[in-house]
């Protein structure tokens, strides 16, 4: 499913290489998602100003006390999701400036990403406009509510920390789905939540530190 994405300059294509190597470097090995982290352009996401650290390996800022994602979080957590297995139908939770769910659109069926914050979720739009992926659609929705009318998701993707895990995601996980999302608040870690016939298991991975999930909309 990975696309082609025309425009990319030189520089953006070497340094975005390195990336890739330098994700190899910190254990990434399912080259599925090197080859999507490869094909978005993440320069494209971030403001302008700070274009040329778009491919280092930490979170920038995107305003409205909201980051993307350092790389290696990124590919990681997409990485554990895989395992192997197909994606499915994806829900992103905090869909933040796009670069994620664009991500997600070379290796998922369909991808439906929810943003609580309507300024935020306007710059997502008008980023992966450039991009005509046309299985990606985007929704003005609390995270904490899923999105009940799209359910049931195969793979559901958590961009921000909550104390536990939203009820709703739960519900909206289908058999055999696989969700993650960071769990807790002043100390939090990835948590992998899989459904099973007997119900659900969780696997506790690594340290992280991500925003924290709010309700509501604004």
């Amino acid at each position: 499913m990975k696309r082609e994405i025309s425009g990319i300059g030189m520089t953006s294509q070497r340094t975005r290489a390195r990336m890739i190597e330098r994700l190899r470097e910190q254990g990434i090995r399912d080259e599925r998602v090197l080859a999507a982290m490869a094909v978005v352009p993440r320069h494209i996401f971030v403001e302008e100003a700070l274009a040329s650290r778009a491919y280092e390996d930490t979170a920038l800022p995107l305003g409205f006390q909201q980051t993307i994602s350092q790389p290696f979080i990124v590919a990681r957590m997409i990485e554990l999701l895989r395992g192997g297995r197909e994606l499915g139908k994806t829900l992103e939770i905090g869909a933040g400036c796009g670069y994620q769910a664009a991500v997600l659109a070379q290796l998922a069926k369909e991808v439906y990403a929810v943003e609580r914050i309507a300024q935020m979720l306007a710059r997502a739009r008008s980023n992966l406009r450039h991009l005509r992926l046309p299985n990606v659609r985007l929704k003005h929705a609390d995270g904490n509510l899923g999105l009940a009318e799209a359910a049931p998701f195969d793979t559901i993707i958590v961009a921000a920390a909550s104390a536990r895990v939203p009820q709703a995601l739960l519900d909206q996980l289908a058999a055999g789905g696989r969700m993650i999302l960071p769990l807790g608040t002043a100390e939090q870690s990835l948590s992998l939540i899989e459904r099973g016939q007997q119900g659900f298991s969780e696997t506790r991975l690594e340290a992280v530190r991500f925003v924290p999930l709010v309700a509501g909309v604004e």
